[in-house]
């Protein structure tokens, strides 16, 4: 069962095991190790809306800002490089949406008496997404920016045993993996209304709309970058249609450098669990708290820390969190908490 959990191999499996309940796991257990009363003050903040890109989270920042003020965050919300090597975030993509939608007709019309002449708007939305991205599959939306990454091999026969795709499918895209997968921007159509294939007639359709997503590569202002996407789908209008665009909502992107005072002190604890040495990397997805904190926050430090990994599937039916990571990661945060005790 989905919200059931269930521990198999050594994994244990359930909606939201490791995205995002198992880093609030993580907390309460560093904080049971000391019976509730850790050696330094610390302030839990359950932040309940990341999944939906935090709309409440600058307002509630800034009422709350002497509430929450500390010296260091630690955000347990992101993936490890592999079962049992811990990491550090340093770069998150920032997150934005639209829906666009095409209009080529006031009403539908027969395709056996009109098809051929008349654009159909399906038809015409389907040409206009195909212009976000050039022939090797890399995003064709001008003034979005990329960076570097990490310096990390990520062979593609790893990633293709972590994405399950299909045997003769092609990567997009061109240049290294991680920055392909980290640092640079990516668009994706997330879904299209249209007549679903049941109930299909031979009939031209008016109207047709899609749900963009887009991934801001850190460095480029997450509102900025949606703006260039809109503007790359008003002025790409297949045949002439009509197409409007509604903004949807934004989450920047953010670099997190672990080179700070507690920083040290979280990369020794780490280790000591996990018997080895985190790795820094980046990540793909988006956690617009991390942008909020840095900005109410600057001179605070951020450490973004995971409990899940490669084979977690997170949003998936069968998402899942290696156990004994899960301990490891409980003592790596016990043993912060005492090191910055005694710093």
């Amino acid at each position: 069962p989905p919200f059931e959990a269930t521990e198999r191999d050594g994994r244990l499996y359930g909606r939201g095991t490791a995205d995002d309940k198992g880093g609030l796991a993580v907390h309460l257990a560093a904080l049971r190790a000391f019976d509730g009363k850790p050696p330094v003050g610390v302030t839990l903040f359950v932040e309940g809306e990341e999944e939906i890109g935090s709309p409440s989270i600058e307002a509630f920042l800034d009422a709350h800002a002497e509430d929450l003020a500390a010296d260091v965050f630690v955000i347990c919300d992101s993936g490890n490089w592999e079962v049992g090597t811990p990491s550090f975030t340093t770069t998150l993509r920032g997150v934005a949406d639209c829906v666009v939608e095409v209009a080529t007709l006031d009403h539908a019309l027969h395709s056996g008496s009109f098809g051929g002449v008349v654009p159909d708007a399906l038809t015409s939305l389907c040409r206009l997404l195909a212009t976000l991205h050039d022939e090797q599959g890399n995003v064709a939306v001008e003034g979005l920016t990329r960076q570097p990454a990490a310096d990390l091999e990520y062979p593609l026969d790893r990633l293709a045993t972590e994405t399950g795709v299909l045997d003769g499918v092609d990567w997009i895209g061109d240049g290294p993996v991680v920055e392909r997968l980290w640092t640079r921007p990516a668009v994706s159509v997330l879904a299209i209304d249209a007549t679903p294939v049941e109930r299909a007639s031979n009939t031209l359709a008016p109207t047709a709309r899609a749900k963009v997503g887009l991934r801001v590569a850190p460095g480029n202002s997450a509102v900025e970058a949606l703006d260039h996407l809109r503007t790359h789908l008003e002025c790409h209008a297949p045949w002439g249609a009509r197409v409007s665009v509604t903004p949807g909502h934004t989450g920047e992107p953010s670099s997190v450098p672990v080179d700070g005072r507690y920083a040290r002190l979280a990369v020794d604890a780490f280790a000591e669990a996990f018997g080895v040495s985190p790795v820094e990397m980046g990540q793909g997805g988006s956690i617009p708290m991390v942008a909020e904190l840095q900005r109410r926050f600057p001179s605070a430090e951020i450490l973004i820390t995971a409990v899940g990994d490669p084979d977690t599937r997170a949003h998936g039916i069968d998402e899942s969190v290696d156990l004994g990571d899960l301990k490891k990661a409980c003592l790596a945060e016990a043993l912060l908490l005492q090191r910055l005790a005694e710093a």
